[in-house]
This record gives structure tokens, C-alpha cells and sequence, in this order.
């Protein structure tokens, strides 16, 4: 198998993705993502002609985000019609899934270069015209029931007795490390910025984070899922909690302790990697920085849904022949904060090589294009602190989780 060289990466910042409030929420994803790829051809200098295929994640494809946003994004930059593009839907690990597809052209001889990442304007939420995750298949729901990610995390702490107070503490420590990181400029390399259509500047920095968040501050905040979990929903006569209580009987009710404080933020963004063979780059002088090492996927019980990060880090370490202690930094993604204190429970890893930047409770998650940023996240930690090896993971809809190893190069 050959190797899949990382050349570069960039992303735009995470601008707020409420309607109208949000420094980007007026610039149509395909613009966001166009700017962020023409930003990727800038920095590394690459002939684009030379591109074998735009792949890109989005966890919508509908409304602003159909019709192939990869390549009509990879139109809208200007770049050669001769440049295809495809879009993957893996929910959340979307952008994350492109990077490894990517990967798997490159390992396995087929493809020699490869722009790869996500994108999401979650203030541009799309239609919806189904019952949920199973999308009206009454066969489907009977089996797995599914309810609202918000709670199944819910459904996780109870399950795991986390309280709506280790829930906080996890998200001031997110906000403390995202601030302290963003006063470093530790996200300067790989943030590019975004602008208007009349050239004047839209955003340049990440727009969620909220410095000086304090545990008391969050106790103020309501519980966000507690009215959704005893609505009922079209198509059941059961509430969501009660769904959660049949599936999984050992509760007495699930305990709502997540809230807009200790979930991930809801912005618009977009994430762009290149990948090369090593015979591309060097006939063509592009010095590489990280190389793709393993890749995996895995899934759990649907219901509960935002369980696997863990099984897909075990899986990946298992298929690259490492161990867990080979690892120098962990990027899980903070969907919610019970999905990062289940990895932490499961997995047993030293916090201080755990989400060391903070994560997306305080920087914000752009669903189809987290999984990009993460692994840009972690390059450019390695590089800052000499390290070599870093494992990337994130959960996604419908019980799935995606997983990465990177490597200095």
C-alpha cells in the first residue's frame, strides 16, 4: 500500500450560524467553500488542473447544500471544468469520511492528487420532509426507534451517571482551552479568511467561542432537550423519553443535563485538505507535512446513537498495529459533553493529550465540515509541540463513528 501525503490544509473560521446573526450567514456554502479551496491552491501553490477529484462532506445535500455541493463549489472557485467533485454524507464524520476516501485513492494507486475536507452553513438548515433518521420507513422505525441526537446524549449521561455538573466543568474547560489557544494563535496557520462579494472582509476569526465562561454561568442556563423528550413524535404515540425508556429499561427516566452551554455550537464553515502521492509531490515540489496513517469506521446501537468513537479508535489502532499509548494527541469531537466523557470513561487516555485546544463546544461544529478542521487541529498541534502521532475521531448519526491517525512528516 502506498502512502497518502497531507500537503496542506485550511479552513474558514466558524462563523455563528444563526439566521442573519452570523458574520457568514449571508455567503451561500458553495461561496464558502469556493474561497476556502481557492485559499488551499493559493497557499500550496498546486496546478489545480493536476486535481483528480473535489471530495468533499456535507451533512445536508439539500436546499443551499444540494446538487452536488463539491462540484459546484470547485465551478463557483473558477478552477478547470475538467475537475470533478463528489459529495459523502456520513452525518458529522462527513468531511472526516472525504479525508479517508481521499486516502484510500492515493494508498491504493488510483489516484495521485486529491482536495478533500467539508462544508456546512447550519444557518441555512434544510427542508424537512421526513420522520427523522428513518426518513418514513415505518419497517426501520419499528426496529430502531431513533430520537434527536440532543437526546440520545441525554440518554448517555443518564446511562452513565453524568451529572449535569461534570457536563459544565467539561465545557469550561473547552471554553478555557479555546481561549487560550486562540490568544496563542494557534489557529492562525490554518484559518483563511472569508469575504463579502464586494471583496470587503466577512469574518477572520472564529466567531462562537465565549471567553471567561464560569461553571456558575452555565447553571443558569435551561436544559435544551427536556420539553423536546416529553413531546411525542409524529409518528409514535410514545414521548422520546419514553422511546429512550423502552429501549433501554434500566433507567427510571432520562436525566436532561445538556443545554446550549455544553453542546456544540451551532455555526457555518467550510474545510479543505490536499492530498498527495508521494511520487505527485515530489515531481512537483510539494513538501508534505503529515501522511494519512489509518483509517476506520465503526458502529453501535442506533438509539443512543453517540457511542462510537471509542469502538472506531479501537478499531483504527488495531488495523495500524499501535497502541493507544503510541498516540501524542487525541481530537474528539464535543457534539455533546457526555459523548466526550463516555470516550474518556471507555478509552482511559491522559486528558492532558485530549482535546487540547478545546473543541467544538466552544468553537462550534459545522457538521460537514468538522471532521477536516479536527485533523487540521491536530497537524498543526503536533507541529507546535514536536510530536508525531495524532488520532482523530467523531460520533455521527445513526450509531457511527469515524477515526483517523495522522503522522508528522
Amino acid at each position: 500500500m502506498g502512502e497518502a501525503w497531507i500537503i496542506d490544509g485550511v479552513r474558514s473560521p466558524r462563523g455563528e450560524g444563526k439566521p442573519g446573526k452570523g458574520a457568514l450567514t449571508h455567503i451561500h456554502p458553495q461561496r464558502v467553500l469556493a474561497q476556502v479551496l481557492n485559499h488551499l491552491k493559493d497557499r500550496t501553490g498546486v496546478d489545480v488542473k493536476d486535481v483528480e477529484d473535489v471530495i468533499m462532506g456535507c451533512g445536508s445535500g439539500a436546499g443551499d447544500h444540494a446538487m452536488d455541493i463539491a462540484r459546484m463549489a470547485t465551478l463557483d472557485a473558477g478552477w478547470p471544468t475538467s475537475v470533478p467533485g463528489v459529495t459523502l454524507h456520513r452525518f458529522c464524520g462527513s468531511a472526516q469520511q472525504a479525508v479517508n476516501v481521499a486516502a484510500w485513492g492515493i494508498q491504493s494507486g488510483h489516484q495521485n492528487l486529491l482536495v478533500c475536507g467539508g462544508v456546512e452553513s447550519m444557518s441555512r438548515p434544510a427542508p424537512l420532509s421526513t420522520d427523522g433518521f428513518t426518513a418514513n420507513n415505518a419497517h426501520l422505525y419499528e426496529q430502531y426507534p431513533l430520537v434527536p441526537q440532543g437526546i440520545s446524549a441525554d440518554l448517555i449521561a443518564t446511562i452513565e451517571g453524568f451529572t449535569r455538573t461534570d457536563c459544565d466543568n467539561f465545557a469550561v474547560r473547552s471554553q478555557k482551552l479555546a481561549q487560550e489557544a486562540t490568544e496563542d494563535g494557534r489557529f492562525k496557520r490554518s484559518v483563511v479568511p472569508i469575504y463579502n462579494d464586494d471583496g470587503t472582509l466577512a469574518l477572520d476569526h472564529d466567531e462562537h467561542p465565549r471567553p471567561g465562561t464560569t461553571l456558575e454561568g452555565l447553571a443558569g442556563l435551561k436544559p435544551a432537550f427536556e420539553q423536546m423528550g416529553a413531546a411525542n413524535p409524529s409518528n409514535d404515540s410514545r414521548s422520546f423519553d419514553q422511546i429512550c425508556k423502552a429501549v433501554y429499561p434500566q433507567i427510571d427516566k432520562v436525566e436532561h443535563v445538556h443545554h446550549g452551554g455544553n453542546s456544540s455550537g451551532v455555526v457555518d464553515g467550510a474545510s479543505a485538505l490536499l492530498l498527495a502521492s508521494p511520487e505527485y509531490a515530489k515531481a512537483h515540489g510539494l513538501k508534505p507535512r503529515g501522511r494519512i496513517v489509518m483509517s476506520a469506521t465503526a458502529g453501535t446501537e442506533p438509539v443512543i446513537m453517540l457511542t462510537a468513537p471509542a469502538p472506531a479508535s479501537e478499531l483504527v489502532l488495531k488495523k495500524a498495529g499501535m497502541r493507544k499509548e503510541d498516540i501524542d494527541l487525541f481530537e474528539i469531537n464535543e457534539a455533546f459533553a457526555s459523548v466526550v466523557l463516555k470516550f474518556l470513561k471507555d478509552f482511559e487516555i491522559d486528558i492532558d493529550k485530549f482535546n487540547v485546544n478545546g473543541g467544538a463546544i466552544a468553537l462550534g461544529h459545522p457538521i460537514g465540515a468538522t471532521g477536516g478542521m479536527l485533523i487540521q487541529t491536530a497537524l498543526d498541534e503536533l507541529e507546535r509541540r514536536n510530536k508525531s502521532t495524532a488520532l482523530i475521531a467523531m460520533c455521527t448519526g445513526g450509531g457511527m463513528g469515524t477515526a483517523t491517525i495522522i503522522e508528522r512528516i
